[in-house]
């Protein structure tokens, strides 16, 4: 929206110095006036000499010494206008320098330039601290582009396999009528299946990042329960056991996405396991202001520079074991983006023996930041 021009702060504050520098003075004069001028009187006083007769000395009136003192009290408010004026304006526009910084990276910023950084010099004062937040946000802005961008790669490279891989498939069958239509059928189908997920892998994403859900209480150690269950089918087929432990585990959240949490985390564990004889542990416990939710289990070394990139978005850790349950690399990212939107913590730890622990730490029923 256009605002009408108006003055700078720089001039107002360059006013402000003047004005209140002539009101100084003019207070002064009046001071000068009210405790000094006004014991003078206001007719001669003639003092007679020592012989009797008046040629002692004669003191000047009021009016003579207004006479002398009005010009010369004009004459310093000139000057501590003309004073007030120029000192004011150099001293507003050093006192304004640190502006001037925070205004060009604003503008180098609304312009598409993220990296600038003002790094305001000095010790710290209201500038110094506006300019190491607006610092701040620029870097957090940054990483938060650079991560959308790649998200946005990342998301297009995998949307466009399925996309070629059906061309592919329908090229064949077009080119060559003899070839088996149920076998392209089955694979087209798998295809198509695995694109859906995606999507709707990506829009749980989306919707999980505005937090636009609705609070209310949910015990972790239900979800955990209804998960297991789910899961346990895929757990029992590929030689996995899947333990589960914890008590009343009571947080507040979206008991939706609270579970799709639970759900990734458990099945993540149970396909980036062991061939056999793998391990799942699913724990719950309760602190003082927190809940926490721990999904830990066996499987290959990971080292934690590796495990540090889990979280971003199709990223893996490991092969997938198990291929009759093809992933599409975002069941870590959901988790930690859940995670995020609940005010929590998520923490991916290697074990030594291998396999991994995945720690969830969410506010408590009653303890929310």
């Amino acid at each position: 929206m256009d605002r009408a021009p108006g003055l700078s702060v720089r001039v107002k504050l360059t006013l402000s110095y003047a004005g209140f520098l002539m009101l100084a003075g003019v207070l002064l004069l009046a001071a000068v006036w009210l405790f000094l001028l006004r014991y003078v009187p206001d007719r001669a006083l003639i003092v007679p000499g020592s012989t009797g007769t008046f040629t002692g000395d004669v003191f000047p009136v009021r009016s003579n010494l207004l006479h002398v003192f009005a010009p010369r009290a004009a004459a310093v408010l000139v000057f501590l206008l003309v004073f007030g004026l120029v000192g004011g304006w150099l001293l507003a526009g050093r006192i304004l320098a640190p502006l001037t910084r925070i205004r060009d990276a604003t503008s180098m910023a609304t312009n598409g330039s993220l990296s600038h950084r003002i790094r305001l010099p000095g010790r710290r004062d209201e500038f110094r601290e506006l300019a190491d937040a607006f610092d701040t946000m620029l870097a957090r802005l940054e990483a938060h582009v650079a991560e959308q961008r790649r998200f946005a790669a990342n998301a297009s490279h995998e949307l466009r396999t399925p996309l070629a891989v059906s061309k592919a498939l329908l090229d064949v069958a077009r080119t060559d009528p003899s070839h088996d239509a149920g076998e392209v059928i089955d694979r087209l189908h798998a295809v198509n299946t695995r694109a859906i997920r995606l999507t709707e892998a990506l829009l749980l994403l989306s919707r999980a990042d505005q937090r636009s859900f609705t609070q209310e209480p949910v015990d972790l150690s239900l979800l955990v329960e209804e998960a297991a269950e789910t899961l346990l089918p895929l757990a029992e087929k590929h030689g996995v056991t899947l333990e589960t432990s914890g008590d009343i585990t009571p947080a507040v959240g979206s008991q939706a996405l609270l579970l799709q949490l639970t759900t990734n985390l458990v099945h993540n564990a149970i396909v980036h396991n062991l061939p056999e004889q793998g391990i799942v542990r699913v724990d719950t416990s309760v602190h003082a202001e927190t809940v926490v939710l721990s999904v830990e289990n066996t499987g290959e070394k990971i080292t934690p520079e590796l495990a540090s990139t889990l979280t971003e978005p199709f990223q893996r850790g490991t092969e997938r074991l198990h291929a009759d349950h093809p992933g599409v690399g975002l069941g870590l990212a959901i988790a930690k983006t859940i995670t995020h939107a609940h005010d929590g913590t998520l923490t991916l730890t290697p074990r030594p023996d291998g396999g991994m622990r995945v720690t969830v730490e969410l506010p408590a029923l009653g303890a929310r930041r």
